[in-house]
């Protein structure tokens, strides 16, 4: 009797293991990618799993150095995805920017995933593949107003992606041009987007996502990157949908995009003045920091901006001409900007801008169209002209850039373009004082839910409500391309029928007919139209 009832006890622990092994291998932590399985973690309230960290690249270094990003090797048993990854070396910095990773490095071409806790292969999530700003020489994927996991509460996977800034993601050169099988150079930091792209296509399914519904959204640089992918023949076929936030590559006092041509001489005698040598293999031997040195050091001339360039492969046109003949990427757009981008820098002016100060200015930057330029401008009063200073440096810097891609969007895009404002003034905080307005970068907080990660804030209940409001808009709008939705002020498309509305984003959301048109209009005159 004692061996029959050990036979019954075996057979039941036999049975209990055979039912019992595939949900234990079946971690919900764990995903296996085309280089091997990674495990993530769950966020706090256990709803959403971050995956950070992930390689999606080889590291540039050495010989790897300023070429297009090459294959990650693959990795045995479980790669753990419990922390960022090295943010890309970089030149300068800006306040607002706290990274929370092992430092600067060449080795950054790492990635992140946000996934509902219960999302399955077969989730067919929406994707939304975030690209960081800082003007193509600063930002990492590990600040915390970046955070993905409230994003993905809306049942949606969250992507972002580390890409290659400053001298490391934008250098230039003849040798590299001849090595280089495509006849380029450059934009090393847009094919890393472009890598993460091609991951995200091989590989979102297994975290739940949809590769074949991937929006594409990004702030400032950022978003001139997304206005770029849409036009690139490399990477357009792999966006379903578009979302810009202050920033068009069409035209800008700090960000436009030169011929190759161009810039090779120029860098050649940048490497030979900086380094005593403009031999590429000698150049790829440098330190990081000897790179860093001579790009950010205090010459006359300055060092040049190492940003995005027309390389005849990535690029093989400039951006507004790509548009302007209707090769970009067909898909919705949700675009637009904040009413203060840089206001601030004028209203602290020392002097203090005034009508006389103002005009005469006009007067010297656009000789005899300075009266059509005051037409939209106005500066009757000083405090009329302040506020037109104001506008026009917003302009200026990254709004007018915006705005002609997305005018491009609609005249050849055969896609719905959403367009809205961002009015709701800032309450102040540790860097930004509540004058500076919807100053640049405030969105991306109220975009990612993270409003509780920016120091020294104290939020209003208007502040939360618009958050949720667009989470929601941006959410709805990667799930079916548009961004309305239950309990939402409704947001039509921006076209020459409905007067080109614009989605106020402020305390109370609405929609309003495009009154600055004539601004943007005069502006497109002078500064925006597509080069030969």
């Amino acid at each position: 009797m004692p061996s029959l009832h050990l036979n019954r006890t075996v057979a039941s622990l036999a049975t209990f293991l055979l039912f019992s092994l595939p949900a234990m291998a079946a971690n919900p932590l764990q995903v296996k990618t085309d280089k091997g399985k990674v495990e993530g973690t769950f966020t706090t309230d256990k709803q959403v799993i971050a995956f950070k960290g992930i390689p999606f690249a080889a590291p540039p270094v050495g010989d790897l150095r300023w070429k297009p990003p090459m294959p990650a090797a693959k990795w045995k048993g479980v790669r753990s995805a419990a922390n960022f990854g090295s943010h890309c070396v970089q030149s300068g910095s800006y306040p607002d920017m706290v990274f929370h990773d092992p430092g600067p490095s060449e080795d950054c071409l790492t990635l992140n995933v946000w996934t509902p806790a219960n999302a399955k292969p077969d989730s067919h999530l929406p994707v939304m593949v975030w690209i960081y700003g800082g003007g193509f020489v600063t930002g990492g994927t590990s600040e915390n107003r970046q955070d993905g996991q409230f994003l993905a509460h809306r049942n949606v996977v969250i992507v972002s992606m580390n890409y290659r800034l400053g001298i490391f993601g934008f250098f230039v050169h003849p040798e590299l041009t001849a090595e280089s099988p495509n006849h380029a150079s450059g934009n090393y930091g847009l094919m890393d987007q472009a890598a993460a792209l091609e991951w995200v296509k091989r590989n979102i399914a297994a975290f739940g996502g949809d590769p074949s519904n991937v929006t594409i959204f990004g702030e400032s640089a950022g978003s001139f990157a997304v206005s770029t992918l849409m036009a690139s023949p490399q990477t357009k076929d792999l966006i379903s949908k578009a979302i810009g936030e202050s920033g068009g590559a069409f035209y800008s006092g700090g960000l436009g995009y030169q011929p190759r041509e161009v810039l090779e001489q120029r860098n050649v005698e940048f490497s030979q003045t900086a380094f005593g040598t403009s031999k590429l293999a000698d150049l790829r031997k440098l330190s990081p920091d000897d790179l860093v040195k001579a790009a950010m050091a205090k010459t006359t001339p300055p060092p040049p901006r190492f940003g995005p360039d027309i390389d005849g492969y990535f690029l093989p046109d400039s951006v507004p001409n790509i548009y302007a003949a209707g090769k970009q990427a067909h898909v919705p757009l949700l675009a637009g900007w904040n009413a203060d981008e840089v206001r601030s820098s004028v209203l602290f002016a020392k002097p203090p801008v005034t009508a006389e100060t103002f005009t005469a200015q006009a007067d010297k930057e656009f000789g005899d169209r300075a009266k059509d330029f005051l037409a939209v401008y106005p500066a009757t009063t000083d405090a009329e002209a302040l506020a037109s200073a104001g506008d026009f440096a917003s302009d200026r810097f990254i709004a007018f850039s915006t705005w002609r891609w997305i005018e491009a969007q609609i005249q050849t895009g055969n896609a719905p373009v959403y367009r809205y404002f961002f009015t709701l003034g800032n309450p102040g905080d540790k860097n930004h004082t509540a004058a500076m307005g919807a100053f640049h970068s405030d969105d991306i907080e109220y975009v990612f839910g993270t409003l509780d990660s920016r120091p020294g804030a104290v939020w209003r209940p208007e502040d939360r409500k618009l958050s949720d409001q667009i989470g929601q808009y941006w959410t709805n709008f990667a799930r079916t391309g548009n961004p309305n939705g239950p309990d939402l002020p409704n947001w039509p498309t921006s076209t020459p029928a409905d007067q080109y509305q614009v989605m106020h984003l402020d305390a109370n959301p609405a929609p309003q007919p495009d009154t600055l048109r004539p601004r943007y209009l005069f502006l497109d005159e002078v500064w925006g139209k597509p080069k030969p």
